[in-house]
């Protein structure tokens, strides 16, 4: 098993330049805001209509300034309520139209059409299309030329539905981006989930070798430093002996960690001299045991030289903890049995003992059978654990190594 870094696609980001171009856009927003633009658009309106409108001025001067300033008014609030000062600006034209005060307010209506056609339901925008093509007929009605009213309304139904188009793609085009937005953050917010995924499973894969590690080396230290206690009355050289593997077991507790902080550290040096226990460790690891009271009969069928690594490392796992939870939760005199069969689609592994039957799995409340469950589903495998029907517990962890290649 090797330790690898998260993918750079699920790291924390960095600040990067979207971050810098999106508190740029929320400065310049700052600093105009959309009455503002509205207000400065209004008045650039209002002083076009007017230059266009210069004639009209020296016969009619304030009322063209009143209808045009009017008109330019209702236009600061078009994007907050836009078919209301549509509807405002058709009732101001239709009154130009009565009082029979012809001047270019063609802009004011068009620019109101097309905030209705962006920003409105596409039921508004037809409403507000039919009354302005209403008001183009009457207009081509009352100043048209009577030979040419039918095309100053065909001009006038054209600028109609430019400004409808417009407004429409510019609506579309909104929508598309606030999708394209709204999508990119789903992104970001989903990695950023698979990236707390990833630490969360790193931090289980640590926790689990931890325990194994750390469980397995202080219980067989406590096993025989209990013994040595007991013997050093009656046998002291047994006791001594007992002691000597204490220190044994100390030192290979240490060797352990060394290689399991080699996988997440890179300048570890006693990462390639240490290399990660296989099955053929079981032997050493049967022998240990077997110092700290616990008889063990060892069983290895197949070739493990095929089997990959990492799957190596799981299955001296799972013989570690069954064997460490035997350790702890029976009696002297118990015997352990355990049987590793290798074949090129699976492993098999299984761990008896022929202790006194429990109602409860050992350490139920503990990571133990939790960390071998799920290193046996790793592998798309099956776990079982319980007490045997003649007495023991047994524990048993199928590796399905082809599913796991593919």
């Amino acid at each position: 098993m090797t330790y690898a870094p998260p993918p750079a696609a699920l790291r924390p980001r960095d600040e990067s330049w979207r971050a810098l171009a999106g508190r740029a856009r929320l400065r310049l927003r700052a600093r105009l805001s959309p009455p503002a633009v509205d207000a400065l658009f209004a008045a650039a309106v209002f002083l076009a209509q007017t230059g266009m409108a210069h004639g009209h001025l020296q016969r009619r001067g304030w009322s063209v300034v009143v209808f045009t300033g009017l008109m330019a008014l209702l236009l600061v609030w078009r994007r907050r309520a836009p078919l209301t000062v549509f509807l405002a600006m058709s009732a101001v034209a239709f009154v130009q139209w009565c009082v029979g005060l012809r001047m270019p307010g063609d802009l004011s209506l068009l620019i109101a059409l097309y905030t209705v056609a962006a920003y409105a339901p596409r039921r508004r925008t037809w409403l507000a299309v039919g009354v302005l093509e209403g008001g183009a007929l009457l207009a081509a009605a009352r100043w048209a030329p009577q030979d040419r009213a039918v095309e100053a309304f065909v001009a006038l139904s054209a600028m109609v539905v430019a400004a409808t188009v417009i407004g429409m793609n510019m609506r579309s085009r909104r929508a598309h981006l606030a999708f394209l937005e709204e999508r990119a953050v789903r992104l970001e917010r989903e990695r950023d989930q698979q990236a707390q995924l990833a630490v969360a499973d790193e931090r289980s894969r640590i926790a689990r070798e931890m325990h194994d590690i750390v469980t397995h080396n202080l219980s067989v230290m406590v096993a025989l430093a209990d013994g040595a206690v007991f013997a050093q009355e009656h046998s002291p050289q047994r006791a001594t002996a007992a002691m000597r593997q204490v220190s044994t077991t100390g030192r290979q507790a240490i060797t352990d960690m060394r290689r399991f902080l080699g996988l997440l550290r890179a300048d570890e040096p006693d990462a390639l001299r240490h290399p990660m226990p296989q099955i053929a460790q079981l032997e050493p690891l049967a022998d240990q045991v077997r110092a700290a009271g616990l008889p063990t009969r060892l069983d290895v069928t197949g070739d493990p030289a095929d089997v990959p690594v990492p799957a190596q490392l799981t299955v001296y796992r799972l013989v570690q903890e069954a064997l460490t939870n035997t350790l702890k939760h029976t009696p002297p005199g118990t015997r352990a049995d355990v049987q590793v069969r290798c074949d090129p689609q699976r492993i098999t592994v299984t761990v008896t003992d022929d202790g006194p039957v429990v109602k409860a799995p050992p350490a139920s409340s503990g990571q133990g059978l939790h960390g071998m469950r799920e290193r046996a589903a790793a592998y798309g495998g099956a776990f079982a654990a319980g007490p045997r029907p003649d007495g023991g517990w047994h524990v048993r962890a199928v590796l399905e190594l082809t599913r796991n290649e593919a």
